[in-house]
Order: structure tokens, then sequence, then C-alpha cells
């Protein structure tokens, strides 16, 4: 078959760098979990390095061309090739539970999608390794105090230890993007339960930056809070001075406050 040609409404760029793919598959540490799913395979550059790891590599690919040319290329694939969308699939029809890795050369369309729909399944997943867009790989890592911190910094790094590994120039995809990519690495820390109600800081993380030039106490007035906590020293701050600590400190005052 010939080579799959790239979808402009599907985000798709090919890399073709071999190196750079190889630097990708070697980003994981396999360590906690047998099992591994590439996102967005294409033709498999990234793929045949997975496929050398001492894990069981799943890929799952909306683009109906790409599962041909897999199954077509890339027979130790057989049944582990997954048809469907990652954002609307149940992931359990396939790990059943297990503790599994995520990596990929991750659209840029949805690359924000797929990070927020990974930490829905954060139980199962210790590693997730992959390539976005250059400035939202830097979002994820960074840290506070910067314009770039914002709701992905906090969400991801407050179950995951994220580094921030290489930048990937525009040249070698088909076709190049108009931006450079960035490849990180996230693991799961040892403790990731929060000494909070989870869904609380998800909101008070969400509508904190929101409006992220404001200082917290403005930020955060629809929560209704009681005029003695808003006079705690912490709603002095802008959202982007609160790191993951503080913001977790800050909804266990709110839910003491009894939101």
């Amino acid at each position: 078959m010939e080579k799959v040609k790239a979808k402009k409404h599907l985000g798709q760029h090919f890399l073709k760098d071999e190196s750079i793919a190889k630097d990708i598959a070697d980003t994981l540490n396999l360590e906690g979990y047998e099992d591994l799913l590439e996102i967005g395979p294409g033709m498999g550059v990234l793929t045949k390095y997975l496929l050398d790891k001492p894990v069981n590599t799943y890929v799952i690919e909306i683009d109906t061309e790409s599962v041909t040319y897999l199954e077509e290329n890339y027979a130790k694939l057989k049944d582990r090739i997954i048809s469907k969308d990652f954002l609307r699939y149940d992931i359990n029809e396939t790990f059943e539970g297990k503790q599994f890795a995520i990596i990929g050369n991750f659209p840029y369309n949805i690359s924000t999608q797929i990070v927020f729909r990974a930490l829905e399944y954060r139980n199962q997943i210790p590693e997730f390794a992959g390539m976005f867009q250059k400035e939202v790989a830097q979002r994820i890592c960074e840290k506070k105090g910067t314009k770039a911190y914002g709701i992905l910094s906090v969400l991801v790094q407050a179950f995951y230890d994220a580094e921030y590994l290489f930048t990937v120039d525009e040249t070698v995809f088909i076709p190049p993007p108009k931006v450079k990519s960035g490849v990180l690495r996230l693991r799961r820390k040892a403790d990731y339960s929060l000494p909070c109600g989870e869904k609380l800081f998800f909101t008070v993380v969400k509508t904190a930056f929101q409006q992220r030039r404001k200082t917290m106490r403005n930020s955060l007035k629809t929560l209704n809070l009681s005029d003695s906590l808003r006079e705690d020293p912490i709603f002095d701050l802008r959202p982007e001075q609160l790191d993951v600590a503080q913001f977790i400190e800050l909804t266990q005052k709110i839910e003491a406050d009894g939101i």
C-alpha cells in the first residue's frame, strides 16, 4: 500500500526523522506496567521502536487509511489496533482496569483534550510521554510565576512529575507544521491522592484561571465564600502566583469554610 496522505482535519503531521522517533520511544522507563498505548500512530514511525520494547504495544487510530496501512505493514500489531477515537473510547474495553502507559506524536488540535482525558484514567496511567506543540508542552511543565503557567500546569502536576525533554524542529514532519514541537514525560507521583476533594480542587483551579489577572479574592467570587475566609492573605495573590501545594491548601480552606 502507498503511504498515507496526511489529513488536515485530523491535524496529522507525520514524523519522518527515525532518530527522533527512537528518542521519543526511549523516554519511557517501562516500570509499573506491562501494556503501552500509542495514540495516533499514523504510519508507525514511532510504533516500530515501541514494538521492540518488553511491553505489549497497542495503538489507537481514528484514521481508517492509517489503520489499513498498519495492518498491512506491522504484523506484530495483530489484534492490538484499536480503530477508535481516544477522546470517546472507554479504554477499559481494552485494558480492563490494568496499568498502562500512554505515548504518541499527538495531533496538536486535540492534544490538551488528550491530556485531560488521560487525567481521568490517572489511577491506571503511571507514565505518559510524547510530542506536543512546543508551547503546550512547556505549559504543562511550567512552574508558577509565568504567563504560561495555568490550568493545565496545575492539574497535571497535582498528580504527575512533569519534565520537558527536548524541542523538535518543524522540518522533520510531512507536512511541516508552522510551529516547533516539544517532547515531555509525565511520571505519576508515588502518592497522587489529594488531601482535599478532587472535584472541588478542579473547580477552584479552573475558576481561578478563568480570570487570571485578578486576585483570587475576585476570581473566586462565584464560589460564594465567607467574608472571613476571603480575608486570608492567600486571596491577595493572583492564580499564577500559587503553586500546586498552595492550590491544595486553598481547596482545604474552602472545604473547611463549608462550601
